[in-house]
């Protein structure tokens, strides 16, 4: 076994206990690829997902800034050595990737790779994944590989569990979708069913009105006030039911570049300032970047749409493990000490446990014509 950093017993039982304590299919890639590098004392590592169609579903890096990773381009295609440990089904472990005959070549702006260990993570007979580290960090005389048989065999006990994580995280989000799609069916049917009920009453609302208006106008204003607090509510209670579905962005692209396409889109929509800024952040398990999402949506709409601010700052840095967002406006502000009314009209009931439902916190502080500032602390993974 390789002697670096993290060697023994209970590295490998740590990098197995981490790949098993995930669900989400990112999450367990990224615990994979951060393991096996760490275990194998390697610069760089990597775990790709094919497609069916000559390209990754997902490919996970570990060891590359995402400002590389960014400059780099597009997710690789199956062809060259990768290609090979797809469809051969065999370990590759190579002094120098660069002079193998079927090496054929990288973008401009990707890493240089030299010694390299590779191999399929197989599921029964099915590929379902491969598993590459390269420049092995220890001393390599002239034309010798730094990876050893050992790392080889070491790396293979880490596929094989990999395998397992991988296979779970499918199963996993599978279950998810079904009960996505049985919940995107529920909140049809309520939407149906208490909006109709809205847009009834609010119908009759509005006929009352025409026929009061002119033997009673005085009632008639009447009626139309209560036309314009039946939309208000129906107009709530869609966007209620509405921000209750996770955003694809949100898988696809992660939680900062996310906030950051939402919070550009705000602030070219209203004329209050609205500003962004992400500092050193990591990411996080799904369940929590989701969470920090609805908080900050939620506090978003308070702002822009409550408290009537001129300027509106979100911040997501990293604290510990875990992360902090902060969201302040230069509102109308209010009493905290009002905490049940303000829940109700502000979503701070729904912000509380969306925070408390990852084990975060989350903190109000605000005071009339002072504006408010919101924060949610969560603990990481």
């Amino acid at each position: 076994m390789s002697h670096g950093p993290r060697s023994g017993l209970a590295a490998v039982s740590s990098a197995l206990l981490a790949m098993s304590r995930h669900l989400e299919m990112r999450d367990v890639l990224k615990t994979i690829v951060a393991s096996a590098r760490e275990l194998l004392d390697a610069q760089y590592a990597a775990l790709g997902v094919p497609d069916d169609h000559g390209g990754f579903a997902q490919f996970v890096v570990d060891g590359v800034s995402d400002a590389q990773w960014k400059a780099i381009g597009p997710l690789p295609r199956q062809h060259g050595i990768l290609a090979a440990m797809l469809h051969e089904a065999r370990p590759e472990r190579l002094a120098d990737v660069r002079k193998d005959p079927r090496f054929e070549g990288w973008p401009h702006a990707h890493p240089d790779l030299v010694d390299f260990l590779g191999l399929p993570v197989r599921d029964g007979d099915e590929i379902i994944g491969a598993l590459f580290l390269a420049n092995k960090n220890c001393p390599k005389p002239e034309g010798s590989c730094g990876f050893t048989h050992e790392d080889e065999e070491l790396l293979a006990l880490l596929a094989q569990h990999a395998a397992i994580a991988l296979t779970n995280a499918r199963l996993y989000e599978r279950s998810r979708e079904l009960t996505i799609a049985e919940e995107r069916s529920r909140l049809a049917h309520e939407l149906h069913d208490a909006v109709s009920q809205k847009l009834f009453s609010l119908r009759l609302t509005a006929q009352a009105a025409a026929a009061l208006v002119d033997r009673d106008p005085a009632r008639a204003k009447g009626e139309l006030h209560q036309v314009a607090a039946l939309a208000a509510e129906a107009a709530e209670e869609l966007r209620a039911a509405v921000v209750e579905l996770r955003p694809a962005a949100l898988d696809e692209d992660g939680l900062i570049a996310t906030l950051r396409t939402q919070i550009q889109v705000l602030d070219r929509a209203h004329t209050a300032r609205v500003t962004f800024t992400g500092a050193g952040y990591r990411a996080l398990p799904a369940a929590q970047e989701e969470a920090v999402l609805r908080v900050a949506q939620e506090a978003l709409h308070n702002a822009l749409r409550h408290a009537h601010a001129e300027r509106v700052d979100v911040s997501v840095e990293r604290r510990g493990t875990g992360a902090v967002l902060r969201v302040s406006d230069d509102g109308a502000g209010f009493d905290p000490a009002s905490v049940r009314r303000a829940g109700r009209h502000l979503g701070l009931v729904s912000m509380r446990d969306r925070a408390s439902g990852v084990g975060g916190t989350l903190t109000v502080e605000s005071a009339p014509g002072k504006g408010t500032t919101i924060e949610m602390e969560v603990p990481g993974g």
